[in-house]
């Protein structure tokens, strides 16, 4: 099974059906992608790093790419639902942001989730009733979503610092300046760019 993709992107078709395309040593691998992760990737030519989930059908194998582990771990809890397949999964994540899905099915917000294209009643109540635990299991029973998304931030932050040939201790610390800032709760790409300038001083 495939769990990681590095390589220089080729294609990104976000208007037709989230297409990727990523050529790692020659091999050029077809990735769908919620529209989470593709608008964090830069233009075709950019390397790029994403977490990979393998569907394997009796047809067809398909890869699923994701650019945080929070992202991944939602959309196997998310395909693991009686009714929800890997596109509907990727249309919920393209949706919502990640923090704000895990809220509403902890909250048991289902104007919320019905508010995502395609998620009718019974699809949000079945995604409450069999998640709703779930997640809390996998996220902590009493850590916000924030502060699981802050974790992931951080995570992704120190990888991709590696990536580019950072030092593990100065990356370190430039993200936990960063982060103590709050800049977590603005995303990843306005993280990187601020430990990015950490970094340079």
């Amino acid at each position: 099974m495939i769990a990681q993709l590095t390589g220089q992107l080729l294609e990104k078709d976000a208007h037709r059906v989230q297409r990727l395309v990523i050529d790692v040593h020659g091999v050029g691998y077809e990735v769908l992608a919620p529209l989470s992760t593709v608008y964090t990737l830069g233009d075709p030519g950019a390397v790029v790093s994403l977490r990979i989930h393998t569907h394997v059908r009796e047809d067809a194998i398909q890869l699923f790419g994701f650019a945080t582990a929070l992202e991944l771990t939602l959309f196997e809890r998310l395909i693991a639902v009686s009714g929800v397949g890997p596109r509907l999964a990727l249309a919920i994540l393209s949706g919502v942001e990640p923090a704000d899905l895990v809220r509403a099915i902890r909250g048991n917000d289902l104007g919320r989730l019905t508010a995502i294209p395609g998620v009718g009643r019974k699809t949000a109540e079945r995604l409450v009733v069999e998640l709703r635990d779930r997640l809390a299991k996998d996220l902590g029973e009493t850590e916000s979503a924030s502060v699981s998304v802050g974790g992931v931030v951080r995570d992704d932050l120190l990888s991709a610092l590696a990536n580019l040939g950072y030092q593990r201790a100065a990356a370190e610390k430039a993200v936990e300046r960063v982060l103590g800032r709050g800049a977590d709760t603005a995303g990843f790409e306005p993280a990187l760019r601020e430990v990015l300038k950490e970094l340079a001083r």
